[in-house]
């Protein structure tokens, strides 16, 4: 493995993973990254290390694109983040994530598999989301052997890429292992998710908008603890396996505004109740046993701790709550 592509290493988990790697292994690997540049993704994310990549703009739904950087830059491994994955957006747009998650997926291992060959050793890492498995009650977790039960155009899209995902490695042979992860917090977010936003509103005295009565349930997962996890994934997983990828953090969405609020030393009395979003669901919920057994994984940060971490970065970079 010497030259590996990272899709939309310009957003939020990308470009955390794309780091961590080239401090990791930097003349080990060559690293190019395929980015579309849509509104989620920015470039600046990635200033720490552009002079130690590669970067190629295009759309993974663009076979002939995609075969090129394949062949140019003799690509041997895949790490696979390219996804539209704002649930919201999905409910007013959806026909956008099925043609990104679904085709844009498709599109990555049909090069791959043309490229390198049926039954090649090269690895492809599809990154993915807890979301697939639909919602829990308050009791219980999910494994990799939970039905597959998405509730809305973001989860089911995500759910279908990783089905075909784990297609090509059954039917093709090919190295594919799939990972679905808990909700990611920490530095270079896109401000339209849950924790950058609520900074954003808070930081002006402005509203801040709570589903229902903000009592569902995430899972959530500090980013650099999720990137050691797809890294290890990378060079142990095993072909054709799926990887939960979570935090044991469960806090309701309420909490997580309080505890904002308080960092920025804010009143509670700026959280606004509004009308539940559609197929809402309730409480998601990661057993890692699978990763912890096998590949010797657990996350390190406290979430007390990475939250802190992480509110404290948006205040240094305002400028990531406004773009």
């Amino acid at each position: 493995m010497k030259n590996i592509m990272i899709t939309g290493a310009a957003g939020f988990i990308g470009a955390n993973f794309a780091e961590l790697m080239v401090k990791k292994y930097e003349g080990k690997y060559n690293f190019v990254i395929f980015d579309k540049l849509t509104y989620a993704g920015n470039i600046e994310n990635l200033n720490n290390i552009k002079d130690k990549i590669t970067f190629v703009q295009g759309d993974i739904c663009d076979f002939d694109k995609v075969m090129e950087i394949y062949k140019k830059y003799d690509i041997d491994a895949v790490v696979h983040f390219a996804a539209e994955s704002h649930v919201d957006n999905s409910i007013k747009n959806p026909f956008i994530f099925t043609q990104t998650n679904v085709i844009g997926t498709h599109t990555l291992l049909e090069a791959a598999k043309q490229f390198w060959g049926e039954g090649s050793k090269n690895r492809f890492v599809h990154v993915s989301t807890d979301e697939v498995y639909g919602t829990l009650g308050e009791t219980g977790f999910f494994t990799e052997d939970s039905p597959i039960q998405p509730n809305s155009p973001y989860s089911a899209s995500k759910a279908s890429s990783d089905l075909i995902a784990l297609a090509y490695s059954e039917t093709f042979k090919m190295n594919v292992c799939v990972t679905n992860c808990s909700n990611n917090y920490g530095p270079y977010q896109h401000h339209e998710k849950l924790i950058p936003h609520m900074i954003s509103l808070a930081l002006k005295d402005e509203k801040l908008p709570v589903y229902g009565e903000g009592l569902n349930i995430r899972d959530w997962l500090f980013v650099e603890d999720h990137c050691e996890a797809i890294d290890l994934v990378l060079h142990e997983g095993q072909k054709g396996e799926r990887y939960n990828i979570g935090g044991h953090n469960e806090k309701r969405n309420i909490e997580i505004v309080k505890l904002i609020l308080k960092r920025l030393g804010k009143s509670e009395e700026l959280i606004s109740f509004v009308e539940d979003r559609k197929g809402h669901d309730y409480r998601y919920a990661i057993d890692p046993n699978k990763i912890h057994k096998k590949l010797g994984w657990l996350p390190k940060t406290k979430f007390e701790d990475g939250i802190v971490k992480t509110i404290d970065w948006y205040l240094e970079h305002e400028e990531y709550l406004m773009k």
